[in-house]
């Protein structure tokens, strides 16, 4: 007989941490209860949170699309099985744990489809690589362990010793020709953060076109000047000198070579981006979004790593700009919206936030707004289609780490709806969302969780709502 959500988490609350209330007499009652669906418990510090989705196969592309160059991972029941659910943890599973490359951390590729709650085992990887367990529903995608070191593919680069995954608290699709970009906090908030671009493997990338980058950057180790030969400075100055605590893609180079660019927010901050190609450089300094840095979640949850939500708006920017990124600020309760242009001299043309004053959406229906998520993913454009792109005219969701609360707003910042995250007709309690994705059909909310004590959390499956 089928278990309910509820009894399932009875069964499990000692390892899930997870418990429910009332939410009458308690003021929860004004806003309107959105029920979710159990997915998986079990998952250490559950934290970014994304759907595969669909990797487009473009002729034009100038990188090798995953469709053609590894069709086997795509395939139904695959690690990257469009359907599946990518989630970050701050646990190896048991895989051993690459040394002095900073702390254990994971990508879960997990399918959603059974009726039945999942309990990840908590050291199914410890045979290494991309190991499976629970009939395949669950697969290590990539962790911090030695099958994953960049040196595997690129032995000369700068951060050969590093790994493709660790402490990971971002993630970004790159849907439109191809690889997925983690964003890390290995040594915590105020030392080096990483950022990696993974192929299928979950290694970094294979082929790599600047050979002293590989597919990872790390601190100032992959900075322009660092891996471009003859070597070039930077446009921009800028580094990941403290953790990468959100990513979102850019799209293609403006400089004309057909290369990826990624945005990475770091803890202090700024905002860098990186060039497959010609490494990285700044977009904006320090303390141009609210800094995480330092800053601790409300007891009894201060132990789980702070992170925050990018998103790309590519269509009908601001006079002179090419996109915006919406970047969540959870500690001042708003959201940060960046417009970007282009700055340099070709073939150097590069990204930069433009001139004067960020514009701030504020509002009281925020209250830690831990990650966003566009309530319609471009999931088409051969030039930018990923999970953190908004689709033309698309609103946001909001996902609340305060109240457990997710809010679907325009993106001028008009509130539209709010809804509380409840199983069962019960609003959490001794739980904090962390992360949020939706589907590419635009259907489905994904929801991590965390909760107090020892870190677990968990992944949460509810209906999409409208006004």
């Amino acid at each position: 007989m089928k278990q309910s959500s509820c009894a399932i988490l009875g069964v499990m609350a000692l390892a899930a941490g997870i418990s429910a209330y009332d939410a009458e007499g308690t003021g929860a009652e004004a806003i309107p209860l959105l029920d979710a669906r159990v997915i998986a418990v079990n998952i250490p510090g559950a934290s970014a949170v994304s759907q595969v989705g669909t990797f487009l196969h473009n002729p034009a592309s100038c990188s090798s699309p995953i469709p053609t160059s590894f069709p086997s991972f795509i395939q139904p029941g695959a690690v990257l099985d469009p359907n599946r659910i990518l989630v970050g943890s701050r646990s190896n599973f048991g895989a051993p744990r690459a040394e002095g490359v900073g702390q254990e951390g994971a990508f879960l590729s997990i399918d959603p489809s059974g009726s039945a709650a999942l309990t990840i085992p908590g050291d199914f990887a410890s045979s290494g690589g991309q190991a499976s367990a629970l009939g395949g529903s669950v697969q290590m995608f990539s962790a911090n362990s030695p099958f994953f070191l960049n040196s595997v593919n690129n032995p000369d680069a700068n951060t050969a010793r590093f790994t493709a995954v660790s402490n990971p608290l971002g993630l970004s699709n790159n849907n439109a020709f191809g690889r997925l970009w983690p964003a890390n906090a290995p040594f915590g908030d105020r030392r080096i953060g990483t950022s990696t671009v993974l192929d299928p493997t979950g290694r970094p990338l294979a082929g790599a076109p600047a050979p002293l980058l590989g597919g990872v950057y790390a601190g100032r180790l992959t900075n322009r000047n660092a891996v471009t030969t003859p070597q070039q400075p930077q446009v921009i100055r800028g580094s990941l000198r403290t953790a990468a605590v959100g990513t979102a893609l850019l799209g293609p180079s403006p400089d004309g070579s057909c290369k990826a660019v990624f945005s990475v927010v770091t803890a202090d901050g700024a905002i860098v981006q990186e060039h497959t190609l010609k490494g990285l450089d700044g977009v904006a300094p320090a303390g141009t979004v609210e800094p995480v840095q330092g800053q601790k979640w409300d007891a009894p949850y201060q132990d789980v790593e702070p992170r925050l939500g990018v998103l790309m708006n590519p269509y009908a920017p601001p006079p002179g700009a090419t996109s915006q990124l919406f970047i969540s600020e959870p500690f001042d309760n708003t959201i940060t919206v960046v417009n970007i242009g282009v700055t340099g001299a070709a073939p150097n043309q590069v990204f930069a936030a433009m001139p004067g004053p960020v514009k701030r959406i504020s509002s009281v229906a925020l209250d830690q707004p831990v990650d966003l998520a566009p309530t319609q993913i471009d999931t088409d454009s051969i030039t930018w289609a990923s999970n953190t792109t908004l689709s033309e005219g698309s609103d946001i969701y909001v996902a609340n780490r305060g109240n457990n609360t997710i809010v679907r707003m325009h993106q001028d910042g008009t509130v539209v709806a709010i809804r509380r995250v409840s199983i069962d007709r019960r609003a959490l309690d001794e739980a904090r969302v962390n992360g949020i994705a939706t589907s590419p059909d635009g259907t489905k909310i994904y929801v991590t969780f965390t909760t107090d004590g020892e870190e677990q959390g968990g992944l949460l499956e509810l209906p999409a709502f409208g006004g």
